[in-house]
């Protein structure tokens, strides 16, 4: 109307009837709350409110046109954003090939990847500060997340809950299983398998909070508590003490895959014992396109 100066020229230059025009004009001013329009004679001038209604109406119908280019281009994964977390073993191994595979076939995607063990990193999903998280658990020892406060179980008490993964989308990706790792010329050190209980008088070496746990647990059960002598976090850093002849431990494969073990040597471990490895997100995430292409990438480099 403001460019045509009529009903019908606008209902011309907009492909419809005259009425109908003329209905829109009168349900924007029912909504407006003013009139928006006057007749003067034969032409029709807008207000003052209508030539306020003009002025913003450029830059919202640029706005709206801008949102759906975008909307657009994330849907069709030529632009979008995926926050990841995974564990260090996963971020060496498993996210550097999704990774590189996502950016070649989706270039217009962009990945952020931070570090969290779980459960802190199942934490972050379900609070919002990520897309997707990175995680594992202990096949047959699932242990719950500990409860704010006081009221939480300590590390070593006996009770062992299922960490609920049900309001998330799992993904699976792989079965890791724990292999020892003994200093060249250990006494084991040829031996194809050995049983957990065949280290029961050596010094040990640990690694995270939740592998320390699980390793005190399989080994009370084979009948010895561990003597730890160190703990760390880092993986090359266990590697590198059992190298040195200070110690066993006990890693997951995946791990030791990043890592070139000087001076140490693997061994299988009876009774086996596997780590779940999978890949989660949150219901309605997995809908958008970027989320679901990075699963998909990650379950793939796992494949491979």
């Amino acid at each position: 109307m403001a460019a045509t100066g009529s009903f019908s020229a606008a209902a011309r230059e907009l492909g419809c009837t005259q009425p109908a025009v003329s209905q829109q004009m009168k349900a924007l001013e029912s909504s407006a709350g003013t009139p928006l329009l006057i007749r003067t004679g034969r032409e029709m001038r807008l207000t003052q409110a209508g030539e306020a209604l003009v002025r913003h109406a450029a830059g919202i119908l640029a706005g709206l046109t801008a949102a759906e280019e975008e909307v657009a281009a994330i849907a069709g994964l030529r632009a979008g954003r995926v926050r990841l977390v995974s564990f260090p073993s996963g971020s060496s191994t498993l996210v550097p090939a999704a990774l590189a595979a996502l950016r070649a076939e989706h270039p217009g995607t962009r990945v952020s990847l931070v570090e969290a063990e779980p459960p802190r990193s199942v934490e972050m999903l379900r609070e919002g500060d990520c897309d997707v998280a990175l995680a594992f658990r202990y096949e047959g020892r699932r242990e719950a997340p500990a409860r704010r406060g006081g009221g939480g179980r300590r590390e070593g008490e006996g009770a062992r809950a299922v960490e609920e993964w049900d309001d998330l989308v799992v993904r699976p990706l792989l079965s890791d299983r724990l292999v020892g790792l003994v200093p060249e010329g250990h006494p084991l050190s040829a031996a194809g398998s050995v049983t957990i209980g065949a280290f029961a008088d050596e010094p040990w070496i640990a690694g995270c909070p939740r592998c320390r746990r699980q390793l005190v647990e399989v080994c009370e059960e084979a009948g010895f508590v561990p003597r730890i002598d160190f703990a760390t976090d880092d993986y090359p850093a266990v590697v590198g003490l059992v190298g040195a002849g200070l110690g066993v431990a006990v890693l997951p494969e995946l791990a030791i895959e990043s890592v070139r073990p000087r001076g140490a040597r693997t061994v299988s471990v009876e009774p086996a014992v596997r780590r779940e490895i999978v890949a989660l997100t949150l219901p309605d995430l997995a809908q958008v396109p970027a989320v679901a292409a990075t699963l998909d990438h990650l379950a793939k480099a796992a494949t491979r």
